[in-house]
C-alpha cells in the first residue's frame, strides 16, 4: 500500500517538464532508489509491523501475561520440590548419621544379650547337672538298697539251704523218730 502510494507520489511530481527533474527529487532520489537500497520498502515495513503490533498486542499480551505466570507457578512449584529434596536430603544424611551410633547400640545390645543368653545357659546347664547328679545318687542308692536287698534275700536263702543240707546231713531215721515225736507231744499229743 505504501508502495502505491510513493509511486502515486512520484507520478504526480514527475508531472512537470519531461526531462526536468524537480530540487527536491534530485536530492531524495540518490538514497531512495540506491540499489538494493530502497526506503519504501523500509517504510513499508515498518508501517507493517507497526499496525501488526497494534493488532496483535492484546491476544498476545495476554498469552505471554499466561505463559509467565504458567512459568512463575512451574518456578514455585520447582522451589518447593527443592525444598522438599533438601530437607529429604538432611533428614536422611541424619539418619544416615546416627545409623552408625544405631548399628553400635544395635552390636552392643546384642553382644549383652549373648552374655545374658550364656549366663542363662551356664546356669541352666549346672542346675541340669544337679539335678542328674542327685537322680543318679537317687537311683544309685535305691540299687544298692535294691542290691542289698536281694543279697540278704539271697544270704537268707542261702543259710537256709546250708542249714538245711546240715540238718538233712545229720538227721537220720532215728532223730527223725524222735522229733516227729517232740512235735506230736507240743501239738498236744495223739488222742
Amino acid at each position: 500500500m505504501l508502495a502505491f502510494i510513493y509511486s502515486f507520489i512520484f507520478i504526480f511530481a514527475g508531472a512537470g517538464a519531461p526531462g526536468e527533474a524537480s530540487g527536491w527529487q534530485t536530492s531524495i532520489n540518490p538514497y531512495v532508489n540506491y540499489p538494493g537500497f530502497e526506503l519504501w520498502k523500509f517504510l513499508n515495513l515498518g508501517i507493517f509491523i507497526a499496525i501488526m503490533v497494534y493488532i496483535l498486542k492484546k491476544p498476545l499480551s495476554a498469552a505471554f501475561k499466561a505463559k509467565r505466570e504458567t512459568i512463575r507457578a512451574e518456578l514455585i512449584r520447582a522451589e518447593e520440590e527443592r525444598q522438599a529434596a533438601l530437607a529429604q536430603l538432611t533428614s536422611t544424611e541424619a539418619k544416615l548419621a546416627s545409623l552408625d551410633s544405631e548399628a553400635a547400640q544395635l552390636l552392643e545390645k546384642a553382644r549383652l544379650e549373648a552374655e545374658a543368653e550364656k549366663a542363662r545357659i551356664l546356669s541352666q546347664t549346672e542346675e541340669e547337672i544337679n539335678r542328674l547328679r542327685r537322680q543318679t545318687e537317687s537311683e544309685t542308692a535305691r540299687l544298692s538298697q535294691q542290691a542289698r536287698a536281694e543279697l540278704r534275700r539271697f544270704s537268707a536263702e542261702e543259710s537256709i539251704r546250708l542249714a538245711e543240707e546240715k540238718i538233712k546231713q545229720k538227721i537220720n531215721t532215728q532223730n527223725d523218730a524222735q522229733l516227729v515225736r517232740a512235735n506230736i507231744q507240743s501239738i498236744g499229743g495223739l488222742n
